[in-house]
């Protein structure tokens, strides 16, 4: 199995297929390299070569019982690229994959990086603040946590729903999409979700 030993001791698994200009797919919450699988095929058939991680805790990586934060993530990222001496990079994130893309620029710099791609990327301040009346209340975060504890097949059974926004009228979402993300997400670690998931009430400065 293909994997990176970080200094903490973590092994970060990866997927590293075909060859040219590569492209660097950072998933999201709680996926795994897995959901990234028709977009590196895609690019893969098209000259390009694609790798893609499971982040610490996700998938085939360690269920490391501390250093879940985005410093770690980035860091993960970085001894990926380094170990596997990728250069002139197209790295993508989505959701918190955008967040991991976007400190590992600011903890690492551009020197592997041609171009940086965010979908739908996690912003610096996640949670409800007077300075930022649109995030997330806190009792939100606390609701996804209890419903981990209680019940977490069931959890991530709607959390696929509203991942593809299966519940919005004329969404067509086939079964098998939903038990996919099922399957990805129910892999996650519940003690590595439960550190993970509290966001910080400061916001999130890079040096980019």
């Amino acid at each position: 199995m293909n994997t990176v030993k970080t200094k903490d001791g973590a092994e970060i698994y990866y997927r590293d297929w075909g060859s040219g200009q590569p492209i660097v797919f950072s998933h999201g919450w709680p996926l795994s390299s897995e959901a990234w699988s028709g977009q590196m095929l895609f690019f893969a058939q098209r000259g390009y070569r694609v790798i893609a991680h499971d982040r610490r805790g996700h998938g085939r990586s360690t269920q490391t019982p501390t250093h879940n934060d985005m410093n770690s993530y980035a860091d993960d990222l970085a001894a990926v690229m380094d170990q596997l001496d990728v250069k002139n990079a197209l790295i993508v994130g989505h959701s918190t994959g955008g967040g991991e893309v976007t400190r590992y620029i600011g903890r690492h710099g551009t020197k592997r990086v041609a171009k940086a791609v965010l979908i739908s990327a996690i912003p610096p301040l996640l949670i409800k603040t007077g300075d930022n009346p649109e995030g997330i209340p806190t009792e939100v975060w606390d609701g996804f946590r209890a419903s981990v504890l209680k019940d977490p097949s069931q959890f991530y059974r709607d959390f696929a729903v509203l991942f593809y926004g299966a519940n919005r009228p004329g969404a067509k979402v086939s079964q098998g999409l939903l038990d996919q993300i099922w399957l990805l997400s129910i892999k996650r670690a519940c003690r590595t979700f439960m550190n993970a998931s509290r966001p910080s009430p400061k916001p999130i400065s890079l040096r980019i």
